[in-house]
């Protein structure tokens, strides 16, 4: 985990304590698909698994998951956001993921579906196949 005084790996400028950390300890729910996706990008960069396996919507998450150890992610990008604000139920979020893995780097990129679940905003999955660069 990172220190929670350290810049969040979302990218935002707020310390991770006050950005997603929030979201991963569960003191508070992420308000729009955004900031769930920007802390389900932390969960990874933290291999927070637990988080990730929460924020899944319960029709399409995983039995379990297994990130790979030498896989790094380093930076998010947001390329567009439909939707998913605090009074809504339905959004998408388009991102590019930076990570490093063995020396190379790379980027995922993803359309993803989010809507909320009990309330709160979950990760759905992808609305058009992932790029890897």
């Amino acid at each position: 985990m990172p220190t929670p005084d350290l810049p969040c790996p979302c990218g935002l400028p707020a310390a991770y304590a006050a950005c997603c950390g929030r979201f991963h300890s569960g003191a508070q729910q992420a308000p729009t698909a955004e900031l769930l996706m920007r802390s389900r990008f932390t969960a990874f960069a933290v291999g927070d698994t637990a988080y990730l396996l929460r924020s899944w919507h319960s029709s399409t998450r995983p039995g379990r998951l297994e990130l790979d150890p030498g896989q790094r992610w380093e930076r998010l990008e947001i390329l567009a956001a439909e939707r998913g604000g605090m009074f809504e139920t339905q959004g998408s979020v388009e991102f590019r993921a930076h990570y490093r893995e063995g020396g190379h780097a790379g980027s995922l990129r993803e359309h993803s579906s989010f809507s909320r679940e009990g309330g709160a905003w979950v990760y759905v999955g992808p609305l058009s196949p992932v790029e890897f660069d």
